[in-house]
């Protein structure tokens, strides 16, 4: 993944996309961000599952970012943030559909043995280990809390 990335950059520059330049060099500097803490704390380099979490925080951040822009009228600033958000989903994998989410949620849940919302948080640690970057996890918690009530 980091090597996609990379080339991506790599082509950016030699394209000179001066929008994706600069947002693949945010993702780029994430990663290293990471990875010193990582070093930090005695622990491997990011692997592939930490930088799609990764980039996950990155959209994230970008849509709330775009949220507030557009309350206070910014609309330039808030197109900006929806253009580097479809940007980092270039290098995210295929993100699960509603259906694809109930199954996984039901599946953990089976296999957890959770009986009452009591279990949530053991079911969402297992969705989160297993489906890192995959899954939106807002939704997930109210598919567990659904199927557990």
């Amino acid at each position: 993944m980091r090597e996609i990335i990379a080339e991506a950059l790599n082509k950016a520059v030699k394209e000179q996309d001066k929008s994706r330049i600069s947002t693949l060099r945010l993702i780029m500097a994430a990663i290293k961000d990471r990875d010193i803490v990582n070093r930090g704390i005695g622990k491997e380099p990011v692997s592939g599952d930490e930088i799609s979490t990764i980039l996950a925080k990155m959209i994230k951040q970008r849509e709330e970012s775009a949220k507030l822009y557009e309350e206070g009228n910014r609309l330039e600033l808030a197109e900006q943030e929806r253009a580097e958000i479809e940007i980092i989903r270039d290098f995210m994998p295929q993100q699960f559909c509603e259906s694809d989410i109930r199954n996984a949620c039901s599946e953990i849940i089976g296999e957890i043995g959770a009986g009452g919302l009591r279990d949530m948080g053991k079911c969402m640690n297992a969705l989160k280990e297993r489906y890192a970057g995959r899954m939106d996890f807002s939704k997930a918690s109210g598919i567990v809390k659904e199927i557990l009530q």
